[in-house]
């Protein structure tokens, strides 16, 4: 238990600072938490009393508010027994029991996570490097609604560290809690500008994951501290006389020690020990910032300047705020010295960061609360820094960028962040339900969803859930797609996402849509039995009544927007299969081209005058053997006697079928013809075969090329004249550089 003689000096910390009114408030806390913790001790080992007064005496020095305080004081009570929360909020107000639940959740998001980080590092760094941005986000669900709660943990993650020192504790427990410290929360004062925390949450972690290194430094230190205070106070001796005779005043004092610095140094610059500018060091305060370039001067004079070790964080401040001047002189001895020159102001910032100017100060002021949202702003922007700068080493790239792209677009009162019972964080709209959380965390799950869990407990599908809530989902069972959403749920109330009833429109329309396609092929189906066709090519009976799919015939059918007279009337006419897709590249054919179906130059035996085409499935030339096979409303196609397609329309119309041949030929008419080329592909093979066609004057209207593992397979449509004229065109091909086969397609 703590002493009485110990407990008033911790009591006198407590109250710097403060009005009377707040001192008798953090008395009546100390009371109360005397009493109440009594002789309980922290999971740490430490007595829970002693511990809450090292987290408020730590809160005190930051020159935190009074309900800051109090909150340090009590929240380890809500740890262990959670409805005292209310029982506090009675006694000491609504501020200090939304700091202490703040603390509450924190905590319990940290414990959430341990395992999933004890996890990452068994199994591997690229594991490990993604529990710990999960934590990071958890970190940042919690602590974007108020910076008082990241004090409160900032100070007893230091007080647990200091217990862990003083008892000289070295295990895994301690090994795990500096790594956490390491990872997270020092990282995070250095951002909020919390030099003090930073400084000594680094060297008590550093202290338990590099024992040995830890003790190697500090004894470098303490064997040459005479030397070194001695020559820096003769130098700081020095410098006052200089100051003092340019009138300026200033305190010159020397500047602390960090063993994690000093290694990272060691190890970053690879220095030894007796290099290290920083082991020799002290810092001069001055009252303006002009001073502080005055002093720079004066240091430069007295001692000579290393140039690539001067920082002007005046200028150009850090990301976090920070402001000061830098520079490091070659002492007397020849070794460097490292002097900084700042502002009382900026000294502030540098020892207490954020929390020199966060102020909660009782609303009184017209624009209190426009105060109060400006901080919050500043804050997140700190925290958004803070997040890019430690993820920067185990993020992927992508999932950085969108994290933070995420966090800018979000305003400050327009998300929560809720949990799934395995710690993962949803980012939802405020008034998002477990309906929104569903679909959050996956379609299927979404549509399957038949209850909700809130924290353990049974909820309506349409309750709003709340920042740090952890919401459990439960879904029907049965095959995929046997369940579905309700209607119900595009009501008010039960969604605020617009994704979410996006989801579920498009689920009914998806069930509408195969209700619709099911009856459509049933109703085409019956038509098909009742005349006796069963048989025939549903693709093909589609495109001939002018469909691209067969289902969107079915479709038409079902919605009762295409008759069934309509496919029983194409029924009747036989259905050729399509015919295969033209030319990739196609040119515009001469005018007299047999293409176009008119003069031919075909003559029908027996019937004079019928219109004619040649059929674009085997593009027949003369004196190609052809026969011609009558069409319904499109005169008679020709083909090639050798024609796949003739040969199946032969086999179902018979009498159909019309012998042709080629007539006298008309000045001018070309016909089209497929010519395959196979050849080894090479960068300007398409240009030297099209120069061959080119100088045979043959006109190309289409190409089809397509190269696999170094081979060309092209299939040219060229307009010939007469067999001459392509046997030339295919010599021609042949010659060209690469070209292995040739010929008519």
């Amino acid at each position: 238990m703590v002493s009485t003689a110990a407990l008033g000096d911790a009591t006198t910390q407590l109250i710097h600072g403060l009005s009377p009114e707040e001192c008798v408030r953090v008395q009546h806390a100390l009371d109360y938490a005397a009493a109440a913790y009594g002789e309980r001790a922290c999971s740490s080992g430490q007595n829970a009393f002693e511990f809450s007064l090292g987290v408020a005496g730590t809160l005190a020095y930051l020159r935190s508010d009074v309900e800051t305080r109090i909150a340090g004081l009590l929240f380890e009570l809500v740890i262990v027994e959670p409805a005292l929360v209310e029982t506090l909020e009675q006694l000491f107000g609504p501020e200090v029991a939304s700091l202490v639940r703040g603390v509450q959740q924190l905590i319990r998001l940290r414990d959430l996570t341990v395992g999933q980080q004890t996890v990452g590092r068994g199994k591997g760094a690229a594991q490990q490097a993604v529990a710990q941005v999960e934590t990071l986000r958890k970190m940042l669900l919690a602590m974007a609604t108020d910076m008082r709660v990241v004090l409160i943990r900032l100070a007893s993650c230091v007080t647990t560290l200091r217990w862990f020192a003083e008892q000289k504790r070295f295990d895994e427990l301690t090994r795990d809690y500096g790594r956490e410290v390491m990872d997270l929360y020092a990282p995070l004062a250095n951002r909020l500008g919390i030099w003090q925390l930073k400084w000594e949450l680094e060297d008590l972690a550093f202290r338990f994951l590099e024992p040995e290194t830890y003790k190697r430094i500090a004894k470098m230190l303490e064997e040459k501290r005479m030397a070194r205070e001695g020559f820096v106070a003769s130098s700081i001796e020095r410098l006052q006389r200089e100051l003092h005779a340019a009138g300026i005043k200033a305190e010159v004092s020397g500047r602390p020690k960090h063993i994690y610095s000093i290694y990272n140094k060691m190890r970053g610059k690879d220095l030894d020990f007796s290099s290290l500018y920083d082991v020799r060091a002290f810092r001069v305060i001055v009252g303006d910032e002009k001073t502080c370039y005055t002093v720079l001067g004066l240091v430069h004079n007295i001692w000579t300047p290393i140039p690539a070790e001067f920082d002007d964080y005046i200028a150009r401040p850090k990301a976090n705020g920070y402001r000061s001047l830098h520079t490091v002189v070659t002492a007397e001895d020849g070794r460097p010295l490292e002097v900084q020159v700042r502002t009382q102001e900026m000294h502030n910032f540098a020892e207490y960061g954020v929390a020199a100017h966060w102020r909660y100060k009782e609303e009184g002021g017209s624009n209190f609360k426009s105060q109060k949202y400006d901080e919050k702003i500043a804050w997140l922007r700190q925290l958004l820094a803070w997040k890019s700068d430690v993820t920067d080493s185990v993020a992927g790239e992508e999932d950085q960028k969108e994290w933070v792209e995420k966090l800018k677009a979000t305003t400050l009162d327009d998300r929560i962040f809720v949990l799934t019972p395995q710690a993962r964080v949803l980012e939802l709209p405020v008034g998002a339900t477990p309906i929104d959380f569903a679909y959050h965390l996956h379609s299927e799950v979404g549509h399957r969803c038949r209850g909700a869990k809130i924290d353990g407990a049974m909820v309506p599908l349409n309750t709003p859930l709340k920042n740090g809530q952890t919401c459990e989902i439960i879904t029907a069972k049965g095959p995929a797609g046997s369940q579905g959403p309700s209607r119900d749920w595009l009501s008010p109330g039960y969604t605020v996402s617009s994704r979410t009833r996006s989801k579920i429109r498009a689920w009914f329309h998806a069930q509408e849509l195969a209700e619709t396609l099911a009856s459509g092929r049933a109703l085409v189906e019956k038509s098909l039995q009742r005349e006796g066709k069963t048989a025939v090519n549903l693709e093909a009976l589609a495109h001939k009544l002018g469909f691209a799919k067969v289902d969107d015939l079915f479709v038409a059918v079902g919605k009762e927007k295409f008759s069934l007279r309509h496919v029983e009337a194409a029924l009747h006419e036989t259905v050729e299969a399509p015919p295969p897709d033209d030319a990739a590249v196609v040119n515009k054919s001469r005018a007299s081209s047999v293409e176009q179906g008119a003069k031919s130059g075909v003559l029908v035996v027996g019937t004079e005058g019928l219109m004619t085409m040649l059929a674009k499935c085997c593009k027949p030339a003369p004196p190609d053997p052809i026969v011609g096979f009558v069409t319904r409303g499109k005169g008679v196609s020709i083909h090639r006697l050798s024609c796949k397609n003739f040969a199946e329309m032969r086999s179902k119309a018979p009498e159909r079928v019309i012998q042709t041949e080629w007539g006298r030929g008309v000045l001018d008419t070309v016909y089209p013809v497929d010519i395959f080329i196979l050849a080894v592909d090479r960068q300007g093979l398409l240009r030297d075969i099209s120069d061959a066609f080119l100088r045979e004057k043959i006109n190309v209207t289409g190409v089809n090329t397509q190269t696999t593992k170094g081979q060309a397979r092209m299939v040219f449509t060229a307009e010939i004249g007469a067999t001459a004229q392509l046997q030339k065109a295919l010599s021609a091909i042949a010659e060209v550089s690469g070209v292995q086969e040739a010929r008519r397609s």
